[in-house]
């Protein structure tokens, strides 16, 4: 029996090591140890780790890399950034927005980033994102799984006929339903529309992922009415509240009964620690708010937690580089989860947890399941996320479509190695 791949003496995720994963026809067909039989490409791993391919479950991809167009975000705030894609979206073409959108796959791709949800926003008449985005989709098809939200970035109501450009997007085929609650013009029209996008999505049987809260606001509590609609219209396991950033600034008795009411609609949570850690906060002096959302108290009460990049060189976020391991590290670091198994999981929260938010099909190390992964020069998970690897080979359908050649340094040091590999450092050597 032969195989189109195997990769052997691979650790995986959960600590296993000296396993062989061999694939054949796109699929995983075994994994176990000492796998004996030929394979068109055999790949040694060393005992380093291959994971599942990451997955960025919150991303604006129609706005990515399009920094300094038509200017720079001279207060580095959430509303100027607002502001500056008003101004971008009717100067840019169709064209425009694919070609950045492909330059940024591209990159995903080489930092074995293979799913992707982005956030299309769907304020304006002429849907020309939306176009480009369906048009991304299906040219990145064989090697990323791209998920489109209509984001109604205006306020889907404070926007003058936003509500029926979402309708045509959702029409078009985009996959998900999208919101802003907090940003319509008022506590009340945000309420209604989180009713109405939810029963959107409740009549066409589509996922919900809102942009909730994202403001240092203690009584922006829109995530509450999230929650009561989750339940009311049976959309349970389907919701995901984005941000919700607001959490950080409200009282603990609040958030001892939302929490709880969020975990009875089982609800999934998107925080973005790159952006909120650089947006929130910016009208206080000190002390000064961290910004990310209660992200240990949401997963201790049993929800769904994932990290996104929200952004990468926009009219937001000037910096990225497409590397989940560094959104994983910046969440680790602001929400202080410092043990090892808080650590543990904040790989899980880039790998395993947003691939459920997306809903992936067949996504994992398992026999039977897709043959994507990524092998990467680190030993276990803590060490990639503080490493930040290279990822030294991305595989695709049992296919390597990205390899990068590993970071070793050599060095000309009297009576000291004359290369320095950076995993081969073990704690208590």
């Amino acid at each position: 029996m032969s195989f189109d791949l195997i990769i052997q003496n691979a650790t995986l995720p959960d600590g296993r090591s000296g396993c062989d994963i061999a694939c054949r026809d796109g699929r995983i067909a075994a994994l176990e140890p000492n796998i004996t039989a030929e394979a068109a490409r055999v790949i040694d791993a060393q005992g380093l780790l291959v994971s599942p391919p990451f997955v960025d479950a919150h991303f604006h991809l129609d706005a990515t890399l399009s920094l300094g167009r038509p200017r720079m975000n001279a207060s580095g705030t959430l509303l100027e950034g607002i502001a500056l894609w008003g101004e971008l979206k009717p100067i840019q073409s169709i064209d425009e927005i694919v070609a950045r959108a492909m330059r940024y796959c591209d990159l995903a791709v080489s930092q074995g980033l293979l799913a992707i949800r982005t956030h299309v926003d769907v304020s304006d008449e002429d849907l020309k994102t939306v176009e480009a985005m369906l048009e991304v989709r299906e040219n990145v098809k064989d090697y990323i799984d791209l998920q489109l939200v209509a984001f109604p970035q205006d306020g889907v109501f404070r926007a003058e006929g936003a509500d029926k450009h979402l309708l045509r997007a959702l029409d078009m085929g985009v996959d998900v339903v999208g919101g802003i609650p907090h940003f319509e013009r008022t506590m009340a029209d945000g309420a209604r529309s989180v009713s109405w996008l939810c029963e959107v999505a409740a009549e066409r049987g589509l996922r919900v992922d809102m942009h909730c809260d994202e403001s240092d606001d203690p009584l922006s509590r829109h995530v509450e009415t999230l929650a009561y609609e989750t339940q009311r219209l049976g959309l349970q396991g389907r919701v995901t509240g984005s941000h919700l950033t607001s959490m950080h600034s409200m009282d603990n008795y609040f958030v001892s009964k939302l929490i709880a009411l969020m975990a009875e609609a089982d609800m999934q949570v998107i925080a973005n620690p790159l952006i909120n850690i650089m947006l929130q906060g910016r009208h206080d002096s000190y002390p000064k708010r961290r910004g990310q959302t209660r992200v240990r108290e949401l997963r201790d009460a049993g929800l769904n937690v994932a990290f996104g990049a929200d952004c990468v060189m926009d009219p937001w976020y000037s910096l990225g580089a497409a590397d989940m391991l560094e959104v994983a590290s910046m969440g680790l670091h602001v929400g202080q989860l410092s043990s090892r198994e808080d650590m543990r999981w904040c790989f899980d929260a880039v790998t395993e947890h947003p691939a459920k938010i997306l809903g992936l099909e067949g996504y994992g190390l398992a026999v039977g399941n897709k043959a994507d992964m990524v092998l990467l020069q680190a030993y276990d998970p803590i060490e990639a996320i503080r490493l930040k690897p290279s990822r030294l080979a991305v595989v695709r359908g049992g296919k390597v479509i990205s390899e990068t050649p590993p970071k070793i340094a050599t060095l000309s040091l009297k009576g000291r190695p004359a290369q320095v590999d950076p995993a081969s450092y073990c704690p208590g050597e």
